[in-house]
């Protein structure tokens, strides 16, 4: 078992990045059995498919490694890289070019959702970049991909890459490449801004004070949760209470995400509590579940040899398991190398 994903590196990372993807990083990687693997990467070569500033970038993707680290991946049990450090996946995107086909990828919904009405407008690597995404996990012979309903999608068009290149240019019985089967991660936490119960989280939202961020200190925490917008009336004992009180069920929904418990369950616990009482509860359980991965945060920004070596041994160990799997795509298409 192989297992394969990558994230995009932004910058200032926040309560909802941390519930969402990354928790279930470090929760699969610490299911790993002997022989199974995880690589887990930067998708800094993605991240140019859309307009963005170097500076940034650069910014995004030690600040994204730091935080990896900092909420439980283990360089020494899994592999973290950055996509750049490793010139095979954009290498292998290119011969997957010839095998992948326009209409395919006119049919992804991410790419009519981010050209817009201006397609002619967009970059061509943000129509290709699903051929990237197959490249990633290809190039490793993922057996495993961790998908969202977002994904399902652009895993299925790897598989059919994957497929057309094995039967137009492999054996029956020696396929260039592993068909990667899709894992669905137990439903993250939907977590929404603490100004608007409508809106998602988000780093882009001008309020600083609409987030949690991770590097933000328990003071900063607890200030926040206490301003975080809310109603009046008391918590509710079951879940159908919350029905129009979006604010209210965001809160309750961080609470049972922190605690592996469901809404259901920190309801009966706090209904009748009003939010004097349950945003403190809150702060504090937020304070102890920040504080470690904080700190480590912080530490590891402070150590730009130690963050740029984790990273380089974790690119070392990717190009190790890439580099076959390259050279027999290459070989497969008849290409003549030295």
């Amino acid at each position: 078992m192989r297992i394969v994903s990558g994230i995009q590196p932004t910058g200032n990372l926040h309560l909802g990045n941390y519930l969402g993807a990354i928790r279930n990083w470090v929760r699969m990687q610490d299911e790993m059995e002997d022989g199974q693997q995880a690589l887990f990467f930067l998708a800094d070569l993605h991240a140019i498919s859309q307009p963005h500033t170097p500076a940034d970038l650069h910014k995004g993707t030690l600040e994204m490694a730091a935080a990896l680290v900092a909420c439980g991946i283990d360089p020494k049990r899994s592999i973290l890289f950055n996509q750049a450090q490793v010139p095979q996946h954009a290498e292998l995107q290119w011969l997957l070019n010839g095998t992948a086909r326009m209409g395919w990828l006119n049919r992804m919904t991410q790419w009519k959702d981010k050209a817009g009405k201006n397609r002619e407008g967009q970059s061509v690597a943000l129509f290709a970049y699903p051929v990237l995404q197959a490249a990633d996990v290809l190039l490793y012979q993922a057996t495993h991909v961790p998908v969202g309903e977002d994904q399902k999608q652009h895993l299925e068009l790897a598989r059919d890459i994957a497929q057309k290149f094995n039967n137009d240019f492999a054996s029956e019985d020696t396929p260039v490449f592993t068909l990667p089967e899709p894992i669905v991660p137990p439903e993250a936490a939907r977590i929404m801004s603490l100004r608007n119960g409508a809106a998602k989280m988000s780093k882009s939202d001008p309020s600083d004070m609409s987030r949690i961020n991770l590097a933000d200190d328990p003071d900063e925490v607890m200030k926040k949760i206490k301003k975080a917008k809310t109603d009046p009336e008391p918590l509710p004992s079951e879940a159908a209470g919350l029905k129009d009180r979006a604010e209210a069920l965001n809160l309750v929904t961080i609470y049972a995400a922190l605690t592996d418990r469901s809404v259901e369950d920190v309801l009966r616990e706090h209904g009748g509590t009003g939010f004097g009482a349950f945003k403190p509860a809150l702060g504090e359980l937020l304070v102890e579940t920040l504080r470690p991965i904080s700190q480590r945060f912080t530490e590891l920004l402070e150590d730009r040899e130690a963050l740029d070596a984790i990273l380089a041994q974790g690119a070392a160990k990717a190009r190790e398991i890439a580099v076959p799997t390259l050279d027999a795509a290459y070989r497969a298409l008849g290409l003549v190398r030295g």
